[in-house]
């Protein structure tokens, strides 16, 4: 009777699911696949530009089907964008250290070590590459950029709730302009892009736009109507 109980099992069926056909401890096998597609993706992406990397590469360097990874991602571009989000979803994220200065020196210190690695390399392509085509560009803004910058609208609104900064502030042109610069020398390349180099800009952007010296929308208004109405006297 054993021996026909052990018979009737199909091979493979107990290292596949577990015992009595329950699945074993540790990730899905659809998170391993997509794990493995993200590693293939760094790997390739590595080795030539965006242009020449292809869905067909990725999918048989991580051993699965093309089929799997377009029912995941709608066109390469989001696929290199979330293979690189996840690469450095752990090291972007924004301290809170009760210091609007220190939370952003060190969150864009951090990016800057994304930067110097090799998944440098992938964000200039990402870039460059969406220049020509506005479904990268738009996977990049969406799928990578947004999700910072919402983590970096709380971390200046906490500043504001301390009074650090102004409760009118353009946090949108803030962070322009600190990331902006980092952009600047990591593209252009024109000067040493260093941790001093972001804590200045850190201090120069943040120090302008502290408590009692930024002007708001209105501010600006009632200053230029009074300039007009001073010159009109003259």
């Amino acid at each position: 009777m054993r021996q026909l109980l052990l018979a009737s099992r199909k091979p493979g069926r107990a290292s596949d699911n577990g015992v009595n056909g329950r699945r074993l401890p540790g990730r899905p096998r659809s998170e391993q696949a997509r794990q493995a597609i993200f590693r293939s993706t760094l790997k390739l992406l590595q080795r030539s530009s965006f242009s020449g990397l292809t869905i067909e590469a990725i999918a048989a360097d991580a051993d699965v089907g093309k089929a799997t990874v377009y029912r995941w991602w709608p066109n390469k571009g989001a696929l290199v964008v979330d293979a690189f989000a996840s690469s450095a979803e752990s090291e972007l994220h924004f301290p809170n250290t009760g210091s609007v200065y220190r939370d952003m020196s060190l969150q864009m210190a951090q990016f800057l070590g994304v930067l110097r690695s090799p998944r440098g390399r992938i964000v200039a392509a990402l870039l460059a590459g969406g220049q020509s085509d506005p479904e990268l560009l738009s996977a990049f803004r969406e799928r990578f950029l947004r999700p910072r910058r919402e983590e970096a609208y709380k971390t200046l609104r906490r500043a504001i709730e301390r009074g650090e900064l102004p409760t009118d502030l353009d946090l949108d042109v803030v962070l322009d302009t600190l990331y902006g610069a980092i952009y600047m020398r990591f593209l252009i390349r024109h000067d040493e892009l260093s941790e001093n180099y972001i804590a200045e800009v850190c201090r120069l952007v943040l120090a302008g736009v502290k408590a009692g010296e930024y002007p708001s929308p209105r501010e600006k208004m009632r200053r230029a109507r009074s300039d007009v109405s001073a010159k009109a006297q003259v």
